[in-house]
């Protein structure tokens, strides 16, 4: 207990733990706290009748002389704002309530707004309950609570080294990627790991060849940084490297699972994909956003386990499959460029907060994150389910949907007559309306969109708000 609040323990301590004193001011430190005491009364965190400190008590908590306090007091009780009581001390003078207010502060008003919570069908949440947020808790607790000193020293920009060797690890048993530690970045995040890439290996201008449709975040990013963005359209077996052309330096591809329309990249096409890169010795970025979550078989093999000219780059996110606030990704890089990218990284900075990465390395290297990725697999699979069959009973005539055979979400198309009838635009506005976010797919086009119908995350949210969200739907569709 501070000597303040001993010697107040009637009173409130906040307006005296939040004094502080400037020594570097050029103004006395008599004059600074005369000052700072005059102001909490003018702002009426300490009203007529409260006690304040014993000169010697508020002396020691600020660590000035107790003559500096008494010389405050004095000036104080000059002014008409303190008054002494024999045997008693110092009080706040009574019939102050004429006071005129201080000046409001400039960092006043209203807080922040707090992010919308997810709702159904968000394609970007992740089952949060089923999180093992006690264990993460214990995690990060005894990591932190006596740190090793490599915590606070200066953090290596490439990430805390033994998560860089638990991810490793990780993707060469759930990916098939055979990478060193060394090879890995750990990040903020796709964002990231793409303005690295373009800082390290590409100029500005240069083309970069992305999935039509595809992820709007990670256009902007490309652009953001200077590059040239050219929209790739896919066909049902995703994108076709034949259609590439030789100015393009760069691809960025999903793969494993295309987003949103959810095709796997075949075999034929990933080898041309990887002849292409080395013919004309450009770069590809390959996304797995959700690979893991595979729900018959084993998880694909990463691209780039067949790259052997080195020039995939493999970027994931841990945000997705744990929880979005983690904020936490990475980027495997081929040996080759392990210098270069520290280099950029040096340059550039690390954007990933080191808090979390002690207690995601032993999450992932005792066995936690593959117990995790196993049960969210099992739930997401069964919540896909109770979805396609609240899909056939409330929009039937409506809307159109396919198991998929991975992922956390699903694209539904509209029936013909349905289509006739409106867009896939006014579909989601109306969504909206009745209280489910249901994202155009649209949307999901930089250029004039080819398809239509409705994206629909199903992994965050329970069975029953599953079916009352697609109830919801298809009232709202029919009306």
């Amino acid at each position: 207990m501070s000597t303040i609040r001993k010697m107040n323990k009637s009173n409130s301590d906040a307006p005296w733990l939040a004094l502080t004193l400037d020594r570097q001011l050029a103004q006395p430190l008599q004059a600074q706290l005369c000052g700072a005491i005059r102001r909490l009364v003018q702002e009426g965190r300490l009203v007529s009748g409260d006690r304040l400190p014993a000169s010697r008590a508020l002396a020691a908590e600020l660590s000035i002389s107790r003559l500096t306090v008494v010389t405050a007091y004095d000036q104080l009780v000059g002014e008409g704002y303190v008054i002494g009581r024999r045997g008693a001390g110092m009080f706040v003078a009574p019939d102050l309530a004429g006071l005129p207010r201080p000046p409001a502060r400039r960092d006043g008003g209203p807080p922040p707004p707090t992010p919308a919570p997810f709702r159904p069908f968000d394609t970007g949440a992740a089952d949060l309950a089923g999180f093992p947020h006690r264990l993460w808790a214990r995690l990060l607790e005894q990591a932190w609570r006596d740190p090793e000193p490599g915590l606070l020293a200066p953090p290596d920009p490439l990430g805390w080294s033994p998560l860089r060797v638990a991810i490793a690890q990780h993707l060469s048993d759930w990916r098939g990627i055979a990478c060193a530690p060394a090879q890995v970045i750990v990040t903020s995040g796709l964002g990231e790991s793409v303005a690295l890439v373009a800082a390290a290996l590409l100029s500005p201008g240069q083309s970069v060849a992305v999935e039509e449709p595809g992820h709007g975040p990670l256009r902007r990013a490309l652009a953001a940084a200077g590059l040239g963005v050219v929209s790739q359209r896919v066909d049902a077996e995703g994108l076709d490297p034949e259609a590439l052309g030789s100015e393009t330096r760069a691809v960025v591809v999903t793969p494993s699972r295309h987003f949103p329309l959810g095709m796997t990249l075949p075999l034929a096409r990933r080898l041309g994909l990887l002849a292409w890169a080395a013919d004309t010795g450009s770069w590809v970025i390959e996304d797995d956003y959700d690979g893991e979550y595979r729900f018959r078989g084993q998880p694909l093999p990463a691209m780039m386990s067949l790259d052997e000219a080195g020039r995939v780059l493999y970027a994931g996110s841990f945000t997705k499959v744990m929880f979005p606030g983690l904020r936490l990704g990475f980027l495997v890089v081929p040996p080759a460029l392990e210098a270069s990218m520290r280099q950029a990284m040096q340059k550039r900075g690390a954007q990933a907060g080191i808090v979390a990465q002690p207690a995601l390395a032993r999450f992932i290297a005792e066995g936690h994150f593959a117990t995790h990725l196993r049960r969210m697999r099992r739930l997401y699979a069964g919540r896909q389910r109770v979805l396609l069959a609240a899909l056939a009973e409330s929009c039937a005539g409506l809307l159109e949907a396919e198991e998929a055979p991975s992922g956390m979400h699903l694209v539904a198309r509209f029936a013909p007559e349905f289509a006739a009838r409106m867009d896939d635009v006014a579909a989601s506005g109306r969504c909206v309306a009745a209280g489910v976010r249901a994202r155009p797919l649209s949307g999901f086009f930089a250029g004039e969109p080819t398809a239509q119908g409705l994206v629909l995350g199903f992994a965050g949210f329970g069975e029953a708000e599953i079916q009352r969200a697609a109830a919801a739907m298809g009232a709202a569709l029919r009306a």
